[in-house]
């Protein structure tokens, strides 16, 4: 009996050796593997989209770990960082646009990321100023029509007059929907609920975001879909196809500016900062270009040739701070038109 306790005591005694031994291992990964919580949109966190390939990317180098929350859609992802308000879990946030920039400030739900903008290389034409939040791409809103089934129309009036029938997202959960409605006060004003009665003739839905209308397109169920003007560049890149084609506007487009920031409650602030400047490095960019089917906003990106094929809008539309201060107003409008 006495030798089974000694040894059981020697067997103790060794276990808490080797547990000393390995305690500073242990500290030291714990210290290597801090989590940096991003949230952001779906499509973006896809297997097609660039969530999987940036998260790669980044982890190579900064010694992290990156996990993904995500949302249907921008506007969707706005209303969760509303809701969970200082409980939030998220450190950064990738997928909102500049339409949503100056209402994401009145909340309180970002700060500033003490960046050098003149570092960043960011194109001049953006003129960005911005102290909280930095451009990741960019694109502009346009109608995709099936060039073998559809001959396309060349304005939004020649739309509304049309018998096409048409999917777009709904303005309240999604970017896209919201970039629509952007665009028709920009071409119609104080005509716009008049021009809305007129969509709503030719809409077949309206979803909650960008993936489920774009599919149900593609399945046949509409003859144009809500979605970019880069976003033929994927079908020429992935299917070798130019079958789908976006229509050039002969009033313009409304161009949208996605951004990302450091949340008010970050726990993890120069682990943020660094994946934002990573967002804006040659690498990032060109893996959003082609996975996200937009457009750089770094200078001197290289890009495939099938951006070059690409539909070249006139920009139209209204400041962040004119969006702000009309954009419930516009949304009312919207549903009661399309509600009659």
């Amino acid at each position: 009996m006495d030798k089974v306790i000694l040894i059981m005591k020697q067997y103790f005694s060794y276990f808490l050796w080797r547990s000393f031994l390995l305690l500073p291992l242990f500290f030291i990964g714990s210290l290597s593997a801090a989590t940096l919580n991003v949230y952001t949109y779906s499509s973006f966190t896809s297997d097609w989209g660039p969530g999987p390939k940036l998260k790669k990317a980044f982890e190579d180098q900064c010694d992290c770990k990156l996990n993904y929350v995500s949302s249907d859609d921008g506007v969707s992802l706005l209303n969760r960082l509303r809701l969970e308000g200082k409980n939030t879990q998220a450190d950064v946030v990738v997928g909102l646009d500049d339409a949503l920039m100056t209402e994401t400030r009145s909340l309180g739900l970002v700060q500033p990321h003490g960046l050098n903008l003149a570092d960043l290389k960011l194109k001049p034409e953006l003129n960005w100023q911005a102290a909280d939040f930095i451009p990741f791409d960019l694109g502009y809103f346009a109608f995709v029509y099936d060039r073998q089934k559809t001959q396309p129309v060349h304005s939004m009036a020649e739309l509304l007059n049309s018998n096409a029938r048409i999917i777009y997202q709904d303005p309240r959960t999604s970017t896209p929907g919201q970039g629509l409605l952007i665009w028709m006060q920009a071409i119609y004003g104080e005509q716009a609920e008049q021009a809305w009665q007129k969509m709503r003739q030719r809409t077949v839905t309206v979803t909650k975001g960008w993936s489920e209308a774009y599919n149900l397109f593609l399945q046949g169920e509409a003859d144009y879909v809500l979605s970019y003007s880069s976003s033929p560049a994927y079908h020429l890149m992935a299917e070798k196809s130019d079958r789908y084609a976006a229509v050039l506007f002969s009033e313009g487009h409304a161009r949208q500016v996605e951004v990302a920031a450091l949340t008010k409650f970050s726990k993890q602030l120069e682990l943020g900062k660094q994946f934002l400047t990573f967002l804006l490095s040659e690498e990032a960019q060109q893996i959003i270009a082609v996975n996200n089917w937009m457009l750089p906003v770094r200078e001197g990106v290289e890009l495939p040739d099938a951006f070059s094929q690409l539909i070249q809008p006139k920009a139209i539309g209204f400041t962040p701070e004119e969006i702000h201060q009309q954009r419930q107003a516009w949304i009312r409008q919207w549903r009661s038109a399309v509600s009659r």
